[in-house]
């Protein structure tokens, strides 16, 4: 298991034009998992799905969220240009309609 590196953070949130179809979430999980192990950059990463949730804070909208930790800003901008990540968006991005990223330095 690789630790967590909190000096960089990058979160991703993908909104699917149909969120209920099996087979994009297939094809989806599929790509993203193979990207990740291929990612020379990538320290840890966090795919996750909306819980239930009744709290008015939480925003349960989106279909996957992704966060990838770097130890620096610097591996973050290689992940951007990688191989795999352009494999990954190519191969996934007629899936989502909307993509919403924070990037976050640790303190």
């Amino acid at each position: 298991m690789k630790t967590f590196d909190s000096t960089f953070a990058h979160t991703v949130y993908f909104w699917f034009k149909n969120p209920d179809n099996s087979a994009d979430k297939t094809k989806f999980e599929t790509s993203l998992k193979t990207f990740l192990k291929n990612s020379k950059y990538a320290k840890t990463n966090f795919i996750g799905t909306p819980p239930k949730s009744s709290r008015d804070v939480v925003d349960g909208s989106f279909t996957y969220s992704l966060i990838v930790t770097f130890e620096s800003a610097e591996a973050q901008e290689g992940y951007q240009k990688e191989e795999a990540h352009l494999i990954f968006i190519e191969e996934c991005k007629h899936l989502w309609e909307k993509v919403i990223v924070y990037d976050s330095n640790g303190i």
